[in-house]
């Protein structure tokens, strides 16, 4: 497993072929204990210093270590015919030991990074590679300076890196030109300009064009004025959506979060199409033309768990089953926020104690390889569940788990990627009974850790020298 994903660094260009080699080393490595420290994954202090200077060398950049599996994601990417471009910022705090040269976060007292992530996923959830990523951190004297930055160019903006976000789906859009890219995000993403851009490239014919759909933050204004709101109000595209054609209520299984219970909802699907006024800041962009869905919960509970989401899309809406498709393209956005979970408490990436940035910033790299993968193990476990193992797995780690799990002789032939992942994920606490649902990213990443433990024993005394399963 380990082994493998090197393969993800295949073809990598540090500028010299000894870095090459020890970039594959230390994923390798990372990636066969992702929770413990990089002194506890490596073996030995010489490789540890080893893995310290490959961080801090001047040639080694986050862009050209993966460079590599992004290449690899486009590979994966043209084998769909609809592949979703999810992008979305976690928050990375290294307060209680940050390095010399990180910045604020939120507060003066707190030091971190702002981690931006672009992560292919298919429309069924299968996460397919990272294809970018950006950190920032902010100047203490920048704090609480929002209201002075709404009149700037939107290039001197955080937010600018949404709008680069849309342009890197649409540059996907062309390297991939048999699939189409969506790109999808939050409401943080709601940004005017994404659309303008968007109206643009549809009104000209490229090949390098994706499609988008995003929640509305915005109290969104259509040109029509509202005169019984006063002499200078306009309709808002919320209220002329909710005043649309009812066309499909869902009932479904809200599953529970950390701040709501699991319950069934209720929820109205109606969609139309606007013209969206611009906000007043940025009155010189032109009106934008978009298509608008409406999941809206009734009955439920007056809190924010309520579900009320308002998607701003260039997909087509003329059939339920587009507007639908709508939904769950939204819906599968929600695969980035288990990446970042498996990237924070998985990894434990904000455990990591490194002296600058730059060697942060390099070892997060490696890190969003190693995240991926094992994300991307979960869903294929759900998606490929008659795929073979050993198309993931090499022998001394499936065998190893076998014996030590079923404790009986091995099969005439491996079992197959779902037999296994439940062999796998009960070393990772998970009890596999008929009544759960799949194994999530936490069950995966424990067990495989296990799993290296097992292969590499199997490997020193097994078969091959006692000929016997212990």
């Amino acid at each position: 497993m380990c082994e493998g994903i090197a393969n993800e660094l295949g073809g990598i260009n540090l500028g010299d072929k000894r870095l090459n080699r020890r970039s594959c080393q230390v994923i390798e490595a990372l990636a066969a204990n992702p929770q413990a420290s990089i002194n506890g994954a490596c073996s030995g202090w010489a490789d540890t210093i080893a893995a310290y200077r490959l961080l801090d060398n001047h040639k080694v950049t986050p862009e050209r270590i993966l460079q590599p599996h992004r290449e690899a994601t486009l590979r994966r990417i043209r084998e769909y015919p609809v592949v979703l471009i999810a992008q979305d910022t976690t928050e990375l705090d290294f307060s209680d030991h940050p390095p010399t040269d990180v910045r604020c976060l939120n507060r003066p007292t707190r030091f971190g990074l702002y981690h931006h992530v672009h992560l292919a996923i298919t429309p069924d959830k299968l996460p397919l590679g990272v294809v970018g990523t950006e950190s920032f951190d902010r100047a203490p004297e920048t704090l609480g300076q929002a209201n002075e930055r709404e009149t700037l160019p939107i290039e001197q903006k955080e937010s600018y890196r949404w709008l680069k976000g849309y342009r890197l789906a649409c540059q996907i859009a062309g390297e991939c030109p048999g699939t189409q890219i969506i790109s999808v995000a939050d409401r943080e993403a709601d940004i005017y300009d994404i659309y303008v851009e968007a109206q643009e490239q549809h009104q000209r014919p490229t090949d390098s064009r994706a499609e988008y759909v995003i929640r509305v933050k915005a109290e969104r204004s259509t040109l029509e004025r509202n005169p019984e709101a006063g002499p200078a109000a306009y309709h808002k595209v919320r209220e002329r959506v909710g005043r649309s054609k009812l066309l499909k209520t869902l009932l479904v299984d809200l599953p529970a979060t950390p701040k709501r219970t699991a319950r069934k909802a209720t929820l109205e699907v109606r969609a139309i199409q606007v013209t969206i006024k611009p906000p007043h800041a940025r009155s010189q962009l032109a009106p934008v033309t978009a298509n608008v869905v409406l999941m809206e919960e009734i009955g439920g509970p007056d809190d924010d768990t309520r579900v009320s989401w308002l998607l701003i899309t260039t997909l087509p809406i003329a059939t339920i089953a587009d507007v639908l498709h709508v939904v769950e393209c939204y819906v599968a956005r929600w695969g980035i926020e288990i990446y970042f979970r498996t990237l924070k408490s998985g990894c434990c990436v904000e455990d990591l104690q490194l002296q600058t940035k730059a060697r942060l910033e390099n070892c997060l790299a490696f890190y969003n390889i190693i995240a991926w993968r094992v994300v991307s193990l979960t869903y294929m476990n759900r998606t490929c569940p008659q795929l073979p193992c050993t198309a993931v797995f090499d022998a001394a780690e499936w065998k190893s788990v076998w014996c030590v799990v079923q404790r009986q002789p091995l099969p005439a032939t491996p079992p197959t990627l779902s037999e296994f992942m439940k062999l796998l994920t009960e070393l990772g606490g998970y009890n596999n009974r008929t009544t759960e649902p799949a194994a999530g990213p936490q069950s995966v990443w424990i067990g495989l850790r296990r799993t290296i433990d097992f292969a590499v024993a199997w490997l020193a005394f097994g078969p091959e020298q006692s000929r016997s399963c212990v």
